[in-house]
C-alpha cells in the first residue's frame, strides 16, 4: 500500500474543528471533497474529510466526528497523506512525483534525469541533473515538455539547452 504525502496541518480555523492545510500536491480535485479518507501522521490515523474550501492559500477542511476546536488540536503540525489507489488514477494519468529518476530527452538524445520537483508561488519546477553532472530546472509547462511516458519513465523535452548552464 502506498502513501502519498499531501501536505501539513498548519492550523486551526474558528472554533468548529476546521483545519487549515498547506499543499502543493497537483490532483486536490481527486482528494479534497467529502467521504474521501486521508492518514495524519506517522501512525497514518485514518479520518474522513466531511467539508472542503479553498481559503487564501490554504485548503481547508472538516472531519467526520470532530465538531470542536480541542478535539482537533492533536493533528496539529501533522503530515496527511493519502492512499495512492484511493486517486483512481487513469491509464496516462500521473503525479508529479512520479517524474522523479524520469529520463529527461531532446531529439532523441539523453539530456539527464529529474531528480526533485520542486514548488515555488509562480511554477512547478522539475529539478535535474545533466549527463555531465550540471544541476539544472525546467519549468513543468508545455514550451518545455512536449510529452511524458510514465510506463517507460522518459520526459520528451524541447527548448531546454539555454537551462542547463
Amino acid at each position: 500500500m502506498a502513501f502519498v504525502y499531501l501536505g501539513k496541518i498548519v492550523s486551526t480555523h474558528g472554533i468548529k474543528g476546521e483545519l487549515r492545510l498547506i499543499s502543493d500536491f497537483d490532483k486536490k480535485e481527486k482528494v479534497f471533497h467529502s467521504d474521501f479518507f486521508i492518514y495524519i501522521g506517522k501512525e497514518k490515523q485514518k479520518e474522513k474529510i466531511t467539508s472542503y474550501r479553498h481559503h487564501k492559500t490554504f485548503d481547508m477542511i472538516t472531519l467526520d466526528g470532530y465538531h470542536d476546536i480541542n478535539q482537533v488540536l492533536p493533528f496539529l503540525k501533522k503530515e496527511v497523506y493519502i492512499k495512492r489507489e484511493d486517486l483512481k488514477l487513469q491509464e496516462n494519468d500521473y503525479l508529479l512525483e512520479d517524474l522523479i529518476t524520469c529520463k529527461i530527452m531532446e531529439e532523441q538524445k539523453l539530456v539527464g534525469k529529474i531528480i526533485e520537483i520542486v514548488y515555488n508561488k509562480a511554477n512547478i519546477l522539475l529539478k535535474a541533473t545533466s549527463s555531465e553532472g550540471k544541476t539544472f530546472y525546467i519549468p513543468y509547462h508545455s514550451n518545455y515538455i512536449k510529452n511524458v511516458d510514465i510506463a517507460n519513465k522518459k520526459i520528451e523535452c524541447q527548448n531546454i539547452q539555454g537551462l542547463i548552464l
